[in-house]
C-alpha cells in the first residue's frame, strides 16, 4: 500500500474585518490532519482577492505572485505536526473581502520536489459568524393573485387577450413559409434544450395546439398573436419575428400549465409586440473561466428566450487566450492553459492541474450558426491593447526589447499591453482579426481598449520616439493612436468597431463607424452620447451581474462597483436625464458577466438570474412594472438548473 502522506491536509480560510482595534486581517489555516510530519513545503493558493505587493505577513513570506495567485513559504525549517495547524495572516490585500466568494478558491502544497499536491479547500468564512453562503438562483415564488392573467418576460408592447381554455399539451407551428418553417424548427430546438421532457413541442395527433405561422407587415423582430379557441395565429414578416412570436406563446402556455389557477391560456384577444431598444445583449466573459460549448449554447437559448439578441463573446484577457489561430497556434498551446509551472499560474480558484481550454473553428461555426438561428449576433472581443499578459506571454517578440520599466494593470498583471508603436504588433493583431472576421460574420467586432494603466510604456524607447512625433504624453493618445489603425483594418474589411469607454480617450475614434459600450457608470455613458458615439448601455452599478445581489457577506460575487438587487436592476433607467439630442446616439443596453467570482455553477445562477432577465425587460418593453415582473420571474429558466440554497455545499 503507498501512503499518501498529504491526503488529510486540508486549507481553509477566514476573513477579520477592521474593528476599532485593529485593522481587517485575511488568514489562512493549513491544516494536517495526518499522521506524518510535514516540510520542506510551500503554499499556492488562488481566488479573486489579491495580496498588496506590500502586505505584512504573520507566519509566512510571499515568494510568488501573480495577480490573484500567491505563494507562501513558512519560516525557515518549519514542521508541520500531525494534528497542527499552520496559520497565515495577510495584513493588507488590494482591496477587502466583501463577499465569501472574493476569498481562496483553491490550494495546494507545492513540494521541495516542484511536484504540487491539491487540498480540499473550504470557502472562506467570516470571523465570528456562523450565517450560511448563499448560491443558487433567487426564489421568486408567484403569488396566490398575480397581477396579468399570462405569464411573459419580456412584456410585450400591447397585450389585450381574453377567455381562459385549458391549457394545451403542446404547440404545433403550421408554417407557410420558408422563413415560418426556420422559426418552427428553431422554436422546437429551443424548447428542447430548455424544457427537456415537458413536451413543449408536439405534433397536432399527440394533442399539439395549432399556431398557425402567416407572414406580414413589421419589423426584424415585431409579432403579433391572435388567440382563438383551438388555435392561435402569429403574424410577423421575419423568422426573428415568428420566433419571438412561439416564445411568447409557449412561455404563455407553461405559466397556464405549471400554475393553472394563476395563470390562463387565452381563449380570444390579441397581441402586439416590438421592440423598445434594437440592442438587446449580454456580455459573457470565457477568458477568466472557460464555458464548454454546450454551456455557449445553453446559454444561448436562454437569451433567446429572453428575447435578447446580441452575445458579445470576450474571448481573450490576461488570464487567457480562447480562440484557435492557426498563424499563431502558441496561443492555445500556452496562453489557453493555467497551472503549476506553466507559463500562467494557477488563477481564479484554478487548481495544481493544468486547466482552461479554448473553442476550436469549428466550435464556434456552431455556435455562430445556434445563436443565427435564434436572432442572436454573436460579437467577438480580443481585449486590446490591455489585458494582454497571456497573449504576450505566448508570444513574447510581441514586446519593445528596449522596454526595461514595470508598471501592472489594475488586476496586478505586470506589463500587459501591446506596444503601439511597435509594428509587429499591427502584423500579428491583422492576421489575428483577419482569421476572426473568417470565423464571425457580425458587422461587430469588439476591440477592448479599456484600463490601460496610465504608466504604460513609460520606459518603452518606441513608445516615446511615438509619442514625439504624435506630440502627445501619457498612455491615452498611444492608445488612440493604436485603436484608429485597428478601425482602420476593420472599416475597410467592412466592420464596425465595438469598444469600451476608454476608446474615446486622448482623442478618440471616428464615431461614424463604432459603437462604445459604456461601463464605469451611468454618467459615462450619457457623457458618450453627448460626445457623439452610438452608446450602448451597461454600468458596473447596474448591469454587471458579477456584483453582488446585496451588500451581506454572505452573499456570492463581487463589490467593486457596489451591489444590485434584482429589483434594482430592473428599476435602473438607463437614459434618466439624457436631453432628446443624446438619446438619439442610444443603440442599446447590455448585461455583462465578468466571471471572476463564478466559483461554481450555483454561484453563476444566482448572479446571473433573474436579474439577466430584469435587463432583457428593460431593452425590450414599453411598460415596465417590477411587480409584474416579480410575479412572472420565477417561470423564467436559469442555466445550470441551481436554485436558492444557503449551506456549505
Amino acid at each position: 500500500m503507498v501512503i499518501d502522506w498529504f491526503e488529510n491536509v486540508s486549507l481553509a480560510s477566514e476573513w477579520q474585518p477592521a474593528t476599532a482595534d485593529a485593522g481587517p486581517c485575511y488568514r489562512l489555516f493549513v491544516t494536517n490532519g495526518g499522521s506524518a510530519s510535514l516540510s520542506g513545503f510551500r503554499l499556492g493558493f488562488s481566488g479573486p482577492a489579491r495580496v498588496s505587493d506590500d502586505a505584512e505577513l504573520v507566519g509566512g513570506r510571499v515568494v510568488s505572485r501573480l495577480s490573484n495567485y500567491c505563494e507562501i513559504a513558512p519560516e525557515s525549517g518549519f514542521v508541520l505536526l500531525p494534528g497542527a495547524v499552520w496559520t497565515i495572516e495577510i495584513r493588507a490585500l488590494d482591496y477587502p473581502i466583501r463577499h465569501w466568494t472574493d476569498g481562496a478558491v483553491t490550494g495546494f502544497l507545492i513540494l521541495a520536489d516542484g511536484s504540487a499536491r491539491a487540498l480540499p479547500t473550504e470557502p472562506t468564512r467570516l470571523a465570528g459568524s456562523d450565517a450560511v453562503r448563499r448560491k443558487g438562483t433567487m426564489a421568486f415564488p408567484v403569488p396566490e393573485h398575480p397581477p396579468v392573467p399570462v405569464s411573459i418576460i419580456p412584456w410585450p408592447q400591447h397585450v389585450a387577450v381574453s377567455g381562459r381554455r385549458s391549457a394545451p399539451s403542446g404547440l404545433v407551428a403550421v408554417p407557410t413559409s420558408p422563413a415560418a418553417e426556420s422559426a418552427a424548427t428553431a422554436f422546437a430546438e429551443l424548447a428542447s434544450r430548455l424544457f427537456p421532457g415537458e413536451g413543449l413541442v408536439r405534433p397536432a395527433h399527440q394533442g399539439g395546439y395549432r399556431v398557425d405561422l402567416v407572414t406580414g407587415d413589421g419589423g426584424k423582430e415585431t409579432y403579433a398573436i391572435d388567440f382563438a379557441a383551438d388555435h392561435a395565429t402569429v403574424t410577423a414578416a421575419t423568422e426573428t419575428g415568428f420566433l419571438y412570436g412561439l416564445v411568447t406563446i409557449g412561455q404563455i402556455l407553461r405559466g397556464a400549465r405549471l400554475h393553472l389557477h394563476r395563470f390562463s391560456f387565452p381563449a380570444a384577444g390579441r397581441i402586439e409586440d416590438a421592440p423598445a431598444m434594437g440592442w438587446r445583449g449580454c456580455h459573457l466573459d470565457v477568458a477568466r473561466r472557460l464555458y464548454g460549448r454546450h454551456e455557449v449554447e445553453q446559454f444561448l437559448a436562454i437569451l433567446a428566450w429572453n428575447k435578447l439578441n446580441v452575445l458579445h463573446w470576450h474571448l481573450s484577457d490576461d488570464e487567457a487566450w480562447r480562440v484557435e489561430i492557426e498563424a499563431y497556434p502558441q496561443l492555445t498551446e500556452k496562453a489557453a492553459w493555467s497551472g503549476h509551472g506553466l507559463p500562467l499560474p494557477p488563477l481564479l480558484g484554478a487548481g495544481p492541474e493544468r486547466s482552461g481550454g479554448f473553442y476550436t473553428g469549428d466550435d464556434i461555426r456552431a455556435v455562430v450558426a445556434l445563436a443565427a438561428r435564434l436572432g442572436i449576433d454573436v460579437v467577438p472581443e480580443v481585449d486590446m491593447p490591455g489585458h494582454c499578459y497571456a497573449l504576450l506571454a505566448a508570444v513574447p517578440s510581441l514586446r519593445d526589447p528596449g522596454e526595461n520599466g514595470l508598471y501592472h494593470s489594475i488586476q496586478s498583471f505586470p506589463n500587459n499591453c501591446l506596444n503601439p508603436a511597435i509594428e509587429a504588433v499591427y502584423g500579428a493583431v491583422e492576421t489575428i482579426l483577419g482569421e476572426m472576421l473568417e470565423l464571425f460574420p457580425s458587422r461587430y467586432f469588439h476591440v477592448g481598449a479599456d484600463e490601460v494603466p496610465d504608466e504604460a510604456w513609460q520606459t518603452s524607447p518606441a513608445a516615446r520616439a511615438l509619442g514625439a512625433r504624435l506630440g502627445a504624453s501619457g498612455a491615452a493618445p498611444l492608445q488612440a493612436h493604436f485603436l484608429r489603425r485597428l478601425q482602420a483594418f476593420l472599416t475597410a474589411k467592412g466592420r464596425i468597431t465595438g469598444a469600451w469607454e476608454e476608446a474615446s480617450h486622448g482623442g478618440g475614434i471616428d464615431r461614424d463607424s463604432c459603437y462604445l459600450v459604456g461601463w464605469r457608470s451611468a454618467a459615462t455613458s450619457r457623457e458618450l452620447a453627448a460626445a457623439g458615439y452610438s452608446v450602448v448601455v451597461a454600468p458596473g452599478e447596474a448591469y454587471y451581474l458579477d456584483m453582488a445581489n446585496a451588500a451581506d457577506w454572505h452573499e456570492c460575487g463581487a463589490a467593486w462597483a457596489g451591489f444590485s438587487s434584482p429589483e434594482a436592476t430592473y428599476r435602473f433607467e438607463p437614459t434618466a436625464g439624457w436631453s432628446a439630442a443624446e438619446k438619439r446616439h442610444l443603440r442599446g443596453v447590455q448585461a455583462c458577466i465578468w466571471s471572476e467570482p463564478m466559483t461554481d455553477r450555483a454561484v453563476f445562477d444566482r448572479l446571473v438570474f433573474p436579474r439577466l432577465s430584469a435587463i432583457a425587460e428593460t431593452g425590450w418593453s414599453h411598460h415596465r412594472d417590477y411587480a409584474r415582473f416579480a410575479a412572472l420571474a420565477g417561470l423564467m429558466p436559469n442555466l445550470y438548473g441551481c436554485h436558492e440554497q444557503a449551506g456549505d455545499d
